[in-house]
């Protein structure tokens, strides 16, 4: 099993899909990496040689943030935005969905689960 940036990557993966598992990877930068490294990107990571793992391994950490930097990284971006009280800051302190989605329905993952409020009761029909 290769392990790159703290990663165990899945030795039945194509190297293409494997890397994605990497936070900060996606498609378009898989698709860099591997044409970067000179690996055949449908070539499983079981089957890469040491040499390929260290050409992904040197690929990325010397153009790259990824991980534990990069998740650091927008960490402090979503504090900095919660300090300066702008309202992107505000929504993120409140737990709301801060680019522009409706609340009133949906928005089930920001906010959690449904907390019932209790219907108010119609008065009495006066005879």
């Amino acid at each position: 099993m290769a392990r790159i940036a703290g990663v165990d990557l899945p030795k039945n993966k194509k190297v293409y899909y494997g890397i994605q598992y990497i936070f900060g990877i996606g498609p378009t930068v898989a698709q860099e990496i591997v044409e970067k490294s000179n690996i055949d990107p449908n070539k499983k990571i079981g089957a890469l040689t040491e040499d390929e793992v260290a050409a992904i391994r040197s690929v990325i950490q010397a153009e790259y943030k990824v991980e534990g930097s990069l998740r650091s990284e927008v960490q402090q971006n979503i504090k900095r935005l919660i300090e300066i009280n702008c309202y992107r800051g505000l929504r993120h302190r409140r737990g709301l969905p801060s680019r522009g989605q409706r609340t009133r329905t949906n928005s089930r993952t920001r906010k959690g689960r449904r907390k019932t409020v209790a219907g108010k009761k119609k008065a009495a029909a006066k005879k």
